[in-house]
């Protein structure tokens, strides 16, 4: 196919000043108040035209010397040891969180259930730091010690159990993996309001790990997401924590799934980047990019939304958001054996597909699952 010359240089020529204009309105931009259109055209901009974060990881890292470890106080180094484990679920839960965990352990959770039910081995641990309140912290750290003596699955660590130190409980998750059970075929990490349709998920890591994949991590993607500049947000921060007008990407920590080996080159990462920055899911994309690891986005781990209540929505579910008193009723429904008999057959397919486009594309917009999710 003959190109025209002239014209191919006149094509360089918009491109270059396209750049040029694009990073000059970044500078320019650098002492403007950040609304929300700005940063995300700066992240965007940021993203597409520069589109490499090596010196992000170079300016974050620091000397293996200088990290903090933290001690246990609950540990099960036994675990997963000399088992063949499919999936190593982690739940980020809070010392006060008993009913949410008591919840997980009688639903998707259950790894007896899973074991008979669905013929995969897999281990579930909530991960745990202090309890903040140090009047009420002797008195709750007794009551984690019996939880914990009845269920053997708590993982607790010295530090303060708060928002600000999530980072610090990614990296007990990750470091405990990388020690006690590196031969787990994935890791799964995830909030104590979610709820993870388990016959789903190891339907679909079955089949992966049959295959042997590796550099597998998926959830819900953020791409080109700008940091929070409003001094009002939890998620704010600082300039002087992270200047730069994007991250790269990651998923959301409410959910998400990695095969083994995306979880050793985590851990070594970790070792090496500065952990002040307290947004966790954000400081694992800065590990996985460093080690040059993309998220893949699935349609089917939703956003900050709940799923709808649906047998056609449960037949391809994998995670739903903001569930707390409703568990024990979504996990009734969603293992029902009737649930896959609404989808069988043509006439079932036909039906669901008609059910889960009036569901999920609506015209105002619900951070569950997309609409393209409708099709599948």
């Amino acid at each position: 196919m003959y190109i025209n010359p002239r014209r191919g240089r006149k094509c360089q020529l918009g491109q270059i000043f396209a750049t040029c204009f694009i990073l000059s309105l970044m500078i320019f931009w650098a002492p403007l108040d950040d609304s929300n259109i700005v940063s995300h055209v700066k992240s965007y901009s940021y993203r597409y035209l520069i589109n490499s974060y090596t010196f992000v990881n170079e300016s974050l890292s620091i000397n293996r010397d200088r990290t903090t470890s933290y001690q246990y106080l609950i540990n099960h180094p036994e675990k997963c040891q000399r088992q063949d484990v499919l999936l190593l679920l982690f739940v980020k839960s809070s010392p006060e969180n008993r009913y949410r965990r008591d919840a997980i352990r009688q639903t998707w959770g259950n790894e007896k259930y899973v074991s008979s039910h669905l013929n995969a081995n897999i281990k579930t641990l909530f991960a745990l730091g202090q309890m903040k309140d140090s009047e009420h912290r002797e008195q709750m750290q007794k009551r984690l010690q019996m939880e914990d003596k009845k269920y053997g699955d708590l993982i607790q660590q010295d530090f303060l159990d708060s928002f600000y130190n999530l980072t610090i409980k990614l990296l007990l998750q990750f470091s405990w993996v990388n020690k006690y059970c590196p031969h787990a075929k994935f890791i799964m990490s995830a909030d104590d309001d979610i709820f993870i349709h388990m016959p789903n998920l190891v339907a679909y890591l079955g089949n992966l790990a049959q295959i042997g994949v590796q550099d597998l991590w998926i959830g819900r993607v953020h791409r080109g997401s700008p940091p929070v500049r409003y001094k009002g947000s939890k998620y704010y921060v600082p300039y002087e924590m992270y200047p730069w007008p994007a991250y790269p990407d990651y998923t959301a920590g409410a959910a998400y799934v990695i095969s083994s080996d995306v979880a050793a080159k985590v851990y070594m990462a970790s070792q090496t980047l500065n952990t002040s920055l307290y947004i966790d899911d954000v400081f694992m994309g800065l590990c996985a990019n460093k080690m040059g690891v993309v998220p893949q986005y699935h349609q089917f781990f939703s956003g900050e939304g709940k799923a709808p209540y649906h047998p056609c929505i449960y037949n391809k579910m994998m995670t739903s958001h903001g569930h707390v008193e409703d568990l024990h009723y979504l996990w009734k429904q969603a293992t029902d054996p009737k649930v896959k008999n609404v989808s069988s057959g043509f006439f079932g397919r036909m039906y669901c597909k008609i059910v889960n486009i009036m569901l999920l594309c609506r015209i105002y917009y619900q951070d569950t699952y997309p609409c393209t999710a409708a099709l599948f």
